[in-house]
């Protein structure tokens, strides 16, 4: 099996936008998914093992209808790339603040019965991760080395900050879900490109 198989994308895409490279805090829960410690403090994560996350995400996603999962990002840097995500797969998102109790108020106009939650940070996302343990709705978290993992389901390390790196994050599930739902059959269908996820 070649690398490229092995991989979703080649290994250096991941390593160009700095998907790899953690925080200078490390939590124990996260430890299992840490390489190594640079000189400078930062923790390197496993390629690998983000590789394998981010293909299992996108398998979980795929079980999904659009209209059955909701994204949410508090943190600035993922806004453009959830966007781009919501516009290509018809996945509701949230950018910025999460609107409360739209999950669990049937009350509400806006009240959603969502089936799956996919969040950019599980610390600034707490709200909606809290409300979906709280009725029993699964969770995939975008997880840093500085991460706790209470109530995620399933974990995705990598760099949950930077622009670029939550750029190729939702790049990469955006075609996997795409392909696995069956709305294109060839990596070639899919004409985004990755500056449409985190334009500068």
């Amino acid at each position: 099996m070649t690398e490229t198989e092995q991989y979703l994308v080649p290994v250096d895409d991941y390593l160009k936008v700095g998907l790899h490279i953690g925080t200078k805090f490390r939590t124990k829960a996260m430890s299992q998914f840490i390489y190594k410690v640079r000189p400078d403090g930062l923790t390197v994560l496993n390629v690998q093992k983000l590789n394998e996350r981010l293909e299992a995400a996108a398998k979980l996603l795929s079980y999904y209808k659009p209209e059955e999962i909701v994204v949410v990002c508090r943190r600035e840097n993922g806004w453009s790339s959830i966007d781009m995500f919501s516009k290509l797969t018809g996945i509701r998102s949230y950018p910025g603040r999460y609107p409360p109790g739209i999950l669990t108020n049937t009350n509400l106009v806006k009240f959603i019965e969502a089936k799956l939650i996919l969040v950019g940070d599980p610390f600034p996302d707490k709200n909606i991760v809290d409300d979906a343990a709280r009725i029993g709705i699964p969770v995939i978290a975008l997880c840093d080395t500085n991460n706790e993992l209470a109530n995620v389901d399933l974990v995705v390390p990598c760099n949950n900050k930077g622009k670029k790196s939550l750029g190729l994050v939702f790049w990469i599930l955006s075609r996997e879900y795409l392909k696995l739902r069956g709305t294109i059959k060839h990596y070639d269908e899919f004409k985004a490109k990755l500056d449409d996820f985190s334009p500068d």
